[in-house]
């Protein structure tokens, strides 16, 4: 049975605890995002971390399950777009800064796995491409790449470096070489025009990564619990 630890985990970027569910005993760290305003248990709550216990079970990952401060910051439909992003912007530092490093340290390893559904997709997605040389693999399933809808009538220069599909056109490939990229979707995904864009960008830049485009299947969790096991399959036998 995978130990399960509840953290909360005190930012001082953030000033306040940031609640963290670990599962698993050893095995490469991949620190995973809910979707839009999901509790820090919700991949686990809705399945998620279940379809790939036996990965975390024979010692392969450990999962690192963060909350995300979506509903003060974007999902916060009364907040002005300069706030949002100075709020997301903490996040990402406490991220780099201080949990980050906070995983390296209890798995004795420089780069960490990053992964997650939806807009945990998006957040998983920002941190792989903001700080490379921080992650090995980015594992996004029905993920988005852009958050200028969530801040309309704004010229904030921080949206542009928080929309993937945007800063990744001017970035050097040669930073990703060394990182398993994938891009999971399906058919019937309200997130497939998403990932086959971001999938045009990475190939322009030639950055090699998986696009995997299954068929017949909605953006939900049968979809995602499908695609979990065969994506740590890939990168983790």
């Amino acid at each position: 049975m995978a130990k399960v630890e509840y953290i909360q985990y005190y930012s001082n970027t953030l000033r306040r605890n940031m609640n963290l569910e670990v599962t698993g005993h050893w095995g490469h760290p991949i620190l995973m995002f809910p979707s839009s305003g999901g509790h820090f248990t919700q991949n686990t709550d809705f399945g998620l971390v279940g379809s790939v216990m036996n990965f975390i079970d024979e010692g392969k990952v450990k999962l690192y399950n963060i909350e995300t401060i979506d509903m003060m910051s974007f999902y916060d439909d009364h907040m002005d777009t300069g706030t949002k992003m100075h709020n997301y912007e903490l996040f990402m530092q406490f991220l780099k800064n201080e949990l980050i490093p906070f995983i390296q340290r209890e798995c004795h390893t420089h780069r960490i796995g990053v992964s997650g559904v939806s807009f945990g997709g998006y957040h998983a997605a920002n941190t792989a491409f903001r700080f490379p040389d921080l992650i090995s693999h980015y594992i996004g399933m029905s993920a988005a790449f852009n958050i200028r809808n969530m801040a309309p009538l704004s010229d904030d220069l921080r949206i542009y470096y928080n929309c993937p599909d945007e800063y990744m056109r001017h970035e050097d490939g040669w930073k990703y070489d060394h990182m398993q990229i994938v891009l999971g979707t399906s058919d019937w995904d309200i997130c497939l025009d998403k990932n086959r864009h971001m999938s045009g960008i990475l190939n322009g830049k030639g950055i090699a990564h998986w696009y995997d485009e299954k068929k017949r299947i909605s953006h939900d969790w049968p979809l995602w619990k499908m695609m979990f096991p065969e994506y740590l399959g890939a990168y983790f036998k």
